[in-house]
């Protein structure tokens, strides 16, 4: 609810608050401004109190954890968090659009295509959490704001769940939600699968802005969860047949067979008005076009390598710290060194691509190109491995993501090619010494 109550004064020497904006049980939200940008934030304020009085402190830390770990352009952005001795302050992205729920209030239900973009953008964002290991469990309407370009934020992280969170049997048993969104599993207290109960909940919201009302409505809230448990719903007369057999196949009661996110994008009605895919393949094209005539780039790569370069490569002497910031907006790399021929370390990548299965290898003599053979969440993964001689028996690899998906790149290293590769890599002195 808006009102025009201030909150005077400075936090923290930094942010000036201002106007609320909205309140809620537990907590209220402010319009802020960042003194040191000028830019608008909403700060949202949580007593301590409050929350420790009904449990609640582990529910506000696993938020703040969770949206520290999902930074996606359709999730809003947690800038910072601060606390003093009776309050927490979270400083969010401003989304001025309101909720989209109050645009479906307004207006009713929406045209498809507009829909269709928004149901685009909340499965890009849900498919994001759910490569992280985080379940939403709270996806509705209310929760999916507007910013002034009319792009979708999924908001309050407050109920999610990581797959740390899992039991034994790979499932969670918290049963939380809206009650109309909630899947039939969910009710049932049986153990559940996170992602799957979130796409029931994305089969709800679908159904909601086609049709403007629920598809499970009942006065009688025994009697809605009957309907829910047994998937009975029937679709208005005026959606499409793509829509109506996508809807279906997401409100599936059965989650063992309903609908994944990978399955969702590759339907007839979520792939309407796709851009062309043809970049992607310029792209590959392009990066296939760069192993030609590679090797006399490499010869002036290697000049360049010096004592600085060499000695970064020890952990003991790790000075990433002083350029985070920088690394941040660099392309994922991983850089190492070794003392054996470059023919080992072709061999070597060769048989981390064979036996993963997933990779086609391009190589040169100072190059090795693994090209993805199946399309992860942003295209196939590109990975290339650049070859530099600074002396005749010294080489220094270097790693870099050239295409996908960060966080399949970042797995892929961990899991398989790093391991791979202990057995040639070189560790310095220092890096084997005991500490005194």
């Amino acid at each position: 609810m808006a009102t025009d109550e201030k909150c005077n004064g400075v936090l923290n020497g930094k942010y000036e608050l201002g106007k609320l904006l909205g309140h809620g049980t537990f907590a209220k939200v402010y319009h802020a401004r960042n003194l040191h940008t000028g830019k608008s934030v909403a700060m949202k304020v949580v007593g301590k109190e409050k929350v420790i009085k009904v449990g609640m402190m582990e529910q506000i830390k696993r938020e703040i954890s969770v949206m520290k770990m999902v930074k996606h352009p359709n999730i809003v952005n947690l800038h910072e968090v601060m606390a003093s001795k009776t309050k927490i302050y979270f400083a969010m992205d401003l989304i001025r659009g309101g909720e989209l729920f109050a645009q479906i209030a307004k207006n009713g239900r929406l045209k498809e295509d507009i829909a269709r973009n928004y149901f685009k953008q909340l499965i890009s964002a849900i498919d994001f959490c759910h490569s992280r290991g985080v379940f939403h469990r709270d996806l509705k309407p209310e929760n999916l704001l507007l910013d002034e370009d009319g792009n979708l934020k999924v908001t309050d992280f407050g109920l999610s769940a990581f797959s740390d969170h899992l039991r034994q049997d790979g499932l969670l048993y918290t049963s939380c939600g809206t009650p109309a969104y909630v899947a039939p599993e969910v009710i049932g207290r049986k153990g559940y699968d996170g992602p799957k109960a979130d796409i029931w909940s994305c089969g709800v919201i679908l159904y909601v802005l086609l049709a403007g009302f629920l598809p499970f409505q009942e006065d009688n809230l025994v009697s809605m969860y009957r309907k829910i448990y047994k998937g009975e719903f029937k679709c208005p007369p005026w959606f499409s047949s793509d829509a109506k057999r996508l809807i279906a196949k997401m409100l599936d009661p059965n989650p063992n067979s309903r609908m994944t996110i990978s399955k969702i994008m590759d339907s007839g009605w979520f792939k309407k008005s796709v851009p062309s895919r043809g970049l992607r393949k310029e792209e590959e094209e392009e990066e296939e076009e760069k192993m030609v005539d590679k090797k006399g780039k490499e010869t002036e790569t290697a000049e360049s390598m010096n004592a600085f370069h060499i000695i970064s490569l020890s952990q003991g002497f790790d000075l990433s710290p002083l350029f985070e910031e920088k690394a941040k907006m660099e392309k994922p790399e991983m850089r190492f060194a070794t003392t054996k021929p470059a023919s080992s370390v072709i061999s070597k990548l060769e048989e981390v691509a064979k036996n993963s299965g997933k990779f086609s290898v391009m190589k040169s003599d100072s190059c090795v190109r693994l090209k993805g053979q199946e399309r992860g969440r942003k295209g196939k993964l590109g990975i290339c491995a650049d070859i530099f001689a600074v002396t005749s028996s010294f080489l220094v690899v270097e790693v870099k993501k050239s295409s996908g998906d960060t966080f399949e790149y970042n797995q892929f290293c961990s899991n398989e090619l790093r391991p791979a590769l202990k057995d040639i890599e070189w560790t310095s002195p220092i890096d084997n010494s005991t500490p005194a």
